[in-house]
């Protein structure tokens, strides 16, 4: 569980699930080598790789390719089944800012095996959220500008104006597949410019109307020693 500032309180994130959007911009699509989906592509990550503001993001020993990847979160506030686009924003709380951290060699690795990814995706840490939540009746999300820095040098800059598929038709389409709860994050997609990280690394990562959220890197080694 995340508690950040929310309205004049603190909202409590405990999902039940994160469901995550792969290839949802065109040019992150063309970084990765692959073509521009038809339908939106997604993939889930575990609750507990949720951490807030002020945690570590750590890199495990078992990768050597850690990539950051800057997201617009959407927070859905009612169960949501079968909704269509047009009713979709009505089950949403409000917005946030969310890292897909990824183990990109793991990733690779699995692909190349057939296999499943959730290694990639699924480390304790790999899902930092922050600085706060934002109301949906307060936040336009249509055309916001989208960025990460690493030790002030910039590496992603994009606008959600850029998605292949907006965020009503996630919901929709989402929705048919499986239950979204209260509680429930879906992370919208990752503008170009992803890059890895290495321990000692200060991120910052904000989202317009959001703000921004910093967080330190370490290696998982040098927290046990």
């Amino acid at each position: 569980m995340v508690r950040l500032p929310y309205l004049d309180g603190f909202y409590e994130l405990h999902p039940t699930k994160i469901v995550a959007l792969a290839k949802n911009y065109v040019e992150h699509a063309r970084e990765m080598e692959s073509d521009v989906p038809d339908k939106p592509v997604f993939f889930l990550k575990p609750p507990s790789a949720l951490i807030g503001p002020g945690e570590l993001i750590v890199l495990p020993r078992m990768s050597r390719g850690v990539d950051h990847e800057v997201e617009l979160a959407v927070i859905i506030g009612r169960r949501a089944k079968r909704v269509p686009a047009e009713k979709a924003f009505d089950h949403v709380l409000g917005y946030t800012v969310l890292l897909d951290i990824t183990a990109r060699d793991l990733q690779a690795e699995a692909r190349e095996k057939g296999l499943p990814w959730s290694i990639a995706k699924g480390f304790d840490t790999f899902a930092p959220v922050g600085p706060r939540v934002v109301d949906r009746r307060e936040l336009r999300i249509d055309d916001l500008e989208i960025g990460l820095k690493v030790n002030g040098e910039l590496r992603q800059l994009g606008r959600t104006s850029e998605m292949v598929f907006k965020v009503p038709q996630l919901i929709e389409y989402i929705s048919s597949v499986m239950t979204l709860e209260p509680g429930d994050v879906i992370a919208t997609g990752t503008p170009a410019g992803i890059s890895p990280l290495r321990h000692g690394d200060r991120i910052e990562a904000w989202i317009e109307g959001i703000g921004k959220v910093e967080f330190d890197v370490m290696g998982e080694d040098s927290i046990l020693c």
